[in-house]
């Protein structure tokens, strides 16, 4: 059958919601309340924002529904997700709302409006309860792309402008010893003048308000978990997670069918390591031409020091100590809003020694002077971590694919010795968006469209540019020049050969094949946290505003817990609970077992790094998104 009903209005629950009375329509251009209880069923799924509900700006669209309701009998034992799901047909389907996603939003509904195409429907789908809530990054935001699609952002005209700004003042580059700071010159990459130092999760939520204004629908708290293809093989759409089932898979009483969304163009703007990214990509080998990806681990803490510490403006970017020499990463401290410093280290996951914690390095740095002057005596208010991608210009994927396209940090547009993603990855989104228009306003009629603009746009983009120029510094560290070589041939190219040479670097192996045995290295003693400066793992995690439903299957996917650890333990002792992040993964002692010891999930502790997709060595964990709306709840990241 079909029906009419408010999509923007379906379901988006936590295990303890309850529902509010009305809800806000807009229809034919006017906002109004009505009672949920007029709504159809299939609207009456409520999603819990933050501690409080607010009105949702909801769509009047017309869907199909081809599911039947029918129950079982006493002898009959149906699964409620045999049932279809419902359809719904849009022009451009958006899987993510970080700042690709909501740029490429924007910029279609932009160019939809100028033509007078106020029909032209642009949907966003987002993991997290709330736009913003996993987005985590440094931020210095380079503002090129931010001028380009919003040219009055800041403008004091402005009543909507984002005001959560504060412009670089000063840049300072340190080689750290483990008790002293050594000035070195910083690269012209690095030069911030003009630049600003923002919350990246504050930026995507104003970014999501201004989506929703010019007619994007943006749903957060849908999980897309399901690549849909059409007869001819090309994306045809994604579907969304299925709702309330059991630990052991089965339907529970709240059960509710995710909903497929069907569209002429999908963008998948997953970040890092997207589970639906890695879909795509195999099936359509995306990557046959590029060499392995490589990633690094993050991890930031927002501080409000005391006033006579506070810079603001001052960026700090430092190297070498608490990393050993062999390990790519540097650290971080930037002073902005008021009284706040963010700090974070950044560790690349092509480490080799498997006792390396990145958490216990992160927590040993902060003990160093230059950042301990700082922020002694202040208080840790935010804690996260996630991966990102580091491979560069060489491990550009395939972007366009039959019926979609890569876009942002999932598709590595990262620039790494810049230390800035988020004007890459939204002027790709903007590409994406202007070829997407493009392509459907002139083949209407065409099922399955491929975005070779998008792909030319690319390559003739500043992206490509400022990539290519810097391909060689982030591998030059990982040559027999060894971590000084390294600095000493990434001056060379910043500031003499500014990527001009004929060669191009190797990423010689993906990051989870570096890894050797633990009986082959030093093993790595971390300080006990003094709950001042340092904190043990559990107290971060709880900074993170992190929540799942305990009763639901486990997103980190081992299709056997005993067998990977009969596997990992005797090799890596324990590598999966010293290179995550939030204590997700242990070793127990448990003598029933032939190995002496039992591996352990803490799924409801998992932050979305997806470090463990990318570090374990045997590539037997799969992440992918829990029931939508779960997860972090990230605050100033």
């Amino acid at each position: 059958m079909t029906g009419r009903v408010s999509l923007s209005c379906l379901a988006r629950q936590t295990a303890k919601s309850e529902c509010p009375t009305t809800t806000r329509v807009l229809a034919a251009g006017k906002a109004s309340i009505v009672p949920i209880t007029t709504l159809t069923s299939a609207t009456n799924r409520i999603y819990k924002r933050s501690s409080a509900f607010r009105p949702l700006t909801c769509l009047q669209r017309s869907f199909i529904t081809s599911t039947r309701q029918r129950y079982a009998t006493e002898d009959e034992n149906w699964d409620p997700r045999s049932e279809d799901r419902e359809v719904d047909q849009v022009d451009v389907c958006i899987v993510g709302g970080g700042p690709a996603g909501l740029s490429a939003a924007i910029r279609l509904k932009q160019l939809a409006n100028e033509a007078g195409n106020e029909e032209f429907r642009v949907l966003l789908l987002e993991k997290a309860g709330e736009i913003g809530a996993h987005i985590l990054s440094g931020n210095v935001l380079e503002p090129s792309a931010m001028k380009e699609l919003f040219p009055d952002w800041l403008s004091e005209e402005n009543p909507s402008r984002f005001e959560g700004v504060t412009p670089a003042t000063r840049d300072k580059m340190r080689f750290l010893t483990p008790n002293s700071s050594i000035p070195i010159p910083t690269p012209p990459q690095m030069n911030n003048h003009g630049n600003y130092i923002i919350s990246l999760n504050e930026l995507c939520k104003w970014l999501g308000e201004r989506a929703e204004e010019i007619g994007v629908e943006v749903y957060p708290g849908f999980a897309a978990s399901e690549v849909i293809y059409g007869p001819d093989g090309a994306v045809q759409g994604v579907a969304t997670g299925d709702q309330g089932i059991s630990r052991q898979g089965k339907a529970k009483d709240s059960f509710q069918r995710g909903m497929e969304f069907h569209a002429k163009v999908t963008f998948f703007a997953e970040g890092c390591h997207g589970s639906l990214t890695k879909q795509v990509s195999k099936k359509f080998d995306l990557r046959r031409d590029s060499q392995p990806q490589t990633y690094g681990l993050g991890l930031k803490e927002i501080w409000e020091v005391q006033p006579e510490k506070f810079r603001k403006g001052e960026i700090t970017h430092t190297m070498g100590y608490p990393l050993p020499s062999d390990t790519y990463g540097g650290g971080w401290m930037y002073h902005f809003g008021d009284n706040l410093v963010s700090l974070g280290l950044v560790v690349g996951l092509d480490y080799n020694n498997p006792w390396l914690s990145p958490y216990g390095e992160f927590q040993k740095m902060k003990h160093h002077p230059i950042y301990k002057s700082v922020i002694e005596g202040g208080k840790c208010i935010t804690y996260g971590a996630r991966a990102l991608n580091e491979g560069g210009f060489q491990s550009i994927p395939k972007c366009a694919f039959p019926g979609g396209a890569l876009i942002g940090d999932t598709a590595g547009f990262l620039n790494v010795p810049k230390i800035k993603g988020t004007h890459t990855a939204m002027r790709s989104g903007m590409l994406a968006a202007e070829a997407a228009y493009k392509a459907i306003t002139e083949n209407p009629d065409t099922p399955s469209i491929f975005l070779y603009d998008y792909e030319d746009a690319l390559r003739s983009s500043s992206i490509w540019k400022e990539l290519k120029q810097v391909r060689n510094m982030r591998p030059s560290f990982h040559t027999p020049l060894g971590l000084y070589g390294g600095v000493l041939y990434s001056g060379l190219e910043a500031f003499l050969l500014r990527g001009k040479v004929p060669w191009t670097l190797k990423h010689k192996q993906p990051d989870w094949s570096a890894t050797k045995e633990a009986n082959s290295c030093k093993k790595i003693e971390y300080p006990k946290p003094d709950g001042k400066i340092s904190f043990d793992i559990l107290t971060s995690v709880s900074r993170t505003g992190t929540n799942h439903e305990e009763d639901q299957p486990v997103h980190l996917q081992v299709k056997d817990w005993q067998k990977h650890a009969a596997k990992e333990w005797p090799r890596f002792e324990g590598l999966e609970n010293r290179f995550c992040p939030a204590g997700v993964y242990e070793y127990v002692d448990d003598e029933s077992t032939s190995l002496g010891k039992r591996f352990q999930i803490n799924s409801q502790n998992c932050i979305h790094c997806k470090t463990c997709d990318i570090k374990a060595p045997s590539q037997d964990i799969n992440w992918v998104p829990p029931q939508g709306g779960e997860g972090p709840k990230y605050y100033m990241t």
